[in-house]
């Protein structure tokens, strides 16, 4: 490696531990205040839009699981790299990009269609492989936003789910609103934890362990209303 490469490369290296090392502190602090261990909560590095070599910096840094956006890109940069990675699809599936999807990641966590999860079912079916999935809800009702808005597509998928063999549902997903608004922000991740507790009830805990809420903007505000799993990229990487 050319020596400007090396020193740049370190450089980074250095800016994504310590934005870890202020991640972590903000994280145990949110758990403090509401009561949580810091054990609870899984850190997700969000590296759409990253260029392979800060990927590499981040997973030095320690950082294990992924969240990439599209699944061709994903595929590009971890196919047959990162062997430890779990990687997980945060963006809308469109069902021709389903089979791909089964094939690289470990859960796709904005599931919000029927069809969407036949197919990912069957393209799972067809190499052996179990995928886990979680629901996305619009619990903002923006019309920019993917996700469930009805309590009754809500139902209707969970459904549809557990009739899929190579499926295996494990919880929720939400994106408040990026406003300053914390009340509107509180209220939209208070609104996931009371859906999940009641489908919880409805279908057993084991199917919604997982609440995956929270970035860079309002991880804070998720920690305290129960998330389970943060995706965090402009805190951890930098401004884009």
């Amino acid at each position: 490696m050319p020596l400007f490469h090396a020193v740049v490369s370190w450089y980074n290296l250095r800016v994504i531990r310590e934005n870890l090392k202020i991640l972590e502190e903000r994280l145990e602090a949110a758990c403090v205040r509401s009561g949580r261990r810091r054990e609870e909560l899984r850190l997700m590095a969000v590296s759409k839009t990253q260029p392979l070599e800060r990927i590499q910096e981040a997973y030095d840094a320690g950082l294990r699981l992924f969240g990439e956006n599209r699944v061709f890109e994903a595929a590009e940069k971890f196919s047959g790299r990162f062997p430890e990675a779990e990687l997980h699809l945060i963006g809308h599936i469109q069902r021709n990009k389903a089979q791909k999807a089964v094939e690289i990641a470990e859960c796709i966590q904005s599931l919000d269609a029927v069809r969407t999860a036949k197919a990912l079912d069957s393209h799972a079916a067809r190499i052996d492989r179990k995928i886990s999935v979680l629901i996305e809800v619009n619990t903002g009702g923006e019309d920019s936003k993917q996700g469930i808005r009805e309590e009754k597509d809500l139902h209707t998928l969970v459904d549809s789910i557990m009739a899929c063999r190579n499926l295996e549902l494990r919880g929720l997903m939400t994106m408040a609103p990026f406003i300053d608004d914390t009340n509107i922000i509180r209220k939209c991740f208070r609104s996931l934890h009371a859906i999940r507790h009641k489908c919880a009830e409805s279908y057993g805990a084991g199917y919604f362990d997982v609440l995956s809420m929270g970035m860079t903007n309002d991880f804070e505000i998720a920690v305290e209303e129960g998330s389970t799993l943060v995706r965090i990229g402009t805190a951890l990487f930098g401004a884009r």
